[in-house]
């Protein structure tokens, strides 16, 4: 994953563990004190966000954990697509598209985040101007060919 997204992970980590779980905790607590827990829906739903909150943060920890950060501006080889290159390329319909590739997590199609895992980056990857790529899509098969290759500006 890129920095920013790994700092991004760390930062909902950080607010749920610190900021989110234990308002909802007090929140368990003082309706618990109220008697009956099983008509009492602050307990029940408190209940329930803590369980999704600890699902998120055993999730969050085991991803941050495994991860490995890359950063694109550290990359020597700015002629060929690797991981954190932004890219454009032409479709045979004569239309650009200009995507970047992230991690899974970091993945957003609306802003042209796409996954290194997605078809169309792992098409792309090694890649480099003028190539051109044969990609299955759903509508058949499809080249694509390589525009541009930019990655962030070297610290």
């Amino acid at each position: 994953m890129t920095p920013a997204g790994h700092a991004a992970l760390t930062r909902e980590l950080h607010e749920l563990w610190h900021g989110e779980r234990p308002k909802v905790v007090e929140v368990v607590s003082w309706a618990a004190g109220l008697g009956d827990r099983s008509e009492n829906a602050d307990y029940q739903y408190g209940k329930r966000r803590l369980r999704q909150i600890d699902s998120r943060v055993r999730f969050l920890r085991r991803r941050l954990e495994r991860a490995e950060v890359v950063d694109a501006a550290k990359q020597t080889r700015r002629d060929k697509i690797f991981f954190g290159a932004t890219v454009t390329y032409a479709r045979m319909d004569d239309s650009e598209v200009t995507i970047t590739i992230v991690g899974m997590e970091e993945a957003d199609a609306t802003q042209g985040r796409i996954s290194w895992v997605s078809p169309v980056a792992r098409a792309l990857l090694g890649k480099t101007v003028g190539d051109v790529v044969k990609l299955r899509t759903p509508a058949g098969l499809e080249e694509i060919e390589v525009v541009t290759i930019t990655y962030p500006p070297a610290p």
